[in-house]
């Protein structure tokens, strides 16, 4: 079960890669994640985990498996009968336009069948993460007021 998002953000590739590789920082420009906490290090560097609450959801662990500083990192999320793989990817398609893209890929007999009960959350939570990475990286407001 693969759902994928994107989103073009007025601000340089440099801007949107160091907002939206701060991962602990998430809980402060989307709804979609309430609580992240680093278990090896807050970079996002490949063997590093990751506690990961988002709301009607338990805490799931997240390990980094691929890293391309400044363009892109995947982490997995691991449960019986399931493997979730999320890809985050950022592009210059301009000097002052990044490309954003997300996928989650949930796989295995139980993952494929949570993706598919749960596609309208995942989908609805991948919009959230993409309008406020967008609103962050632009220096609108996050969700705890206004970015320096």
């Amino acid at each position: 079960m693969i759902t994928d998002s994107s989103v073009s953000i007025a601000a340089p590739v440099r801007r949107v890669w160091d907002v939206f590789s701060d991962v602990e920082r998430w809980p402060e420009w989307t709804a979609s994640v309430t609580r992240l906490v680093a278990l090896d290090g807050p970079e996002l560097a490949v063997g590093n985990r990751f506690e990961i609450k988002q709301p009607r959801m338990p805490r799931l662990e997240w390990a980094v498996t691929e890293v391309a500083p400044g363009t892109s990192w995947t982490w997995v999320q691991r449960s019986p009968g399931g493997l979730t793989v999320a890809r985050h990817e950022v592009e210059a398609v301009g000097p002052d336009r990044t490309l954003v893209r997300q996928q989650l890929d949930q796989r295995g007999p139980v993952g494929a069948l949570v993706g598919r009960l749960m596609k309208r959350m995942t989908v609805r939570y991948l919009d959230l993460e993409a309008q406020g990475l967008k609103a962050r990286s632009e220096g609108q407001c996050g969700l705890d007021g206004p970015v320096a």
